[in-house]
């Protein structure tokens, strides 16, 4: 299993649930991790560089001759109005948000196809669907997500690889510390579930959509909190 963005939050929380249920795991994030698990190998890298993805990916099929499974957790955003928003922003949300995505979307395939089975997992955010203020940039970048999401669902079934996306609710990570509480109220009140998510909420879906029984579930998007 390779899960990117694993340094901290709900990557680093990933990365716990799966070795403890037995994954053998490697994770990827720019910098490096303060925590060791047995079972867990850490790769630094920034994951919208071609050259170090595809460096990634031949290292993997050099050690393990395959991949099975595919979590693209890395992402950034900024809570900005889009007239204080400076175009240099712009290009590292979706360099990071969307490339990256795609970048390892592609490779993972590329090795999941050798096996003739995969299960690519995105994440998105509830920010599409709610229309944030302050937003655009950020929810553009995953909005993107979600439509590389679906067409790749058609696009690699006949390959025996599922692709599929959660949009998580606000989880207390660094993601949304910036964000003025009086917001992050607001948008918990419009939701059906009125709370914060939680890890176990995403690892929830993950683990569903991850399943051998899924393999009729692709280019799917779970919303959570009930938007």
């Amino acid at each position: 299993m390779l899960i990117t963005g694993t340094r901290k939050g709900i990557g680093e929380q990933l990365v716990k649930h799966y070795v403890t249920q037995g994954f053998k795991v490697l994770g990827c994030s720019r910098k490096n991790i303060d925590y060791k698990f047995e079972n867990y190998q850490h790769f630094c890298l920034d994951v919208s560089d071609e050259v170090e993805v595809k460096k990634l990916f031949f290292e993997i099929k050099k050690s393990y001759g395959r991949l099975d499974y595919l979590i693209n957790n890395a992402g950034i955003g900024l809570a900005n109005h889009i007239l204080l928003t400076p175009c240099e922003t712009v290009q590292s949300i979706m360099n990071t948000n969307f490339t990256g995505t795609f970048l390892f979307c592609r490779e993972g395939a590329r090795l999941m196809k050798r096996n003739g089975f995969g299960r690519i997992v995105n994440l998105t955010t509830v920010a599409i669907p709610l229309k944030l203020e302050g937003e655009a940039v950020y929810a553009s970048s995953k909005a993107a997500i979600t439509t590389l999401t679906q067409i790749l669902g058609k696009e690699l079934a006949e390959f025996g690889i599922t692709v599929n996306a959660i949009g998580p609710t606000p989880i207390k990570t660094d993601l949304i510390r910036a964000i003025p509480k009086d917001k992050i109220g607001r948008l918990i009140d419009s939701l059906a579930v009125k709370r914060y998510g939680e890890t176990r909420d995403v690892i929830n879906v993950i683990d569903f959509f991850i399943k051998p029984e899924s393999d009729n579930i692709t280019g799917q998007l779970i919303y959570l909190g009930g938007v």
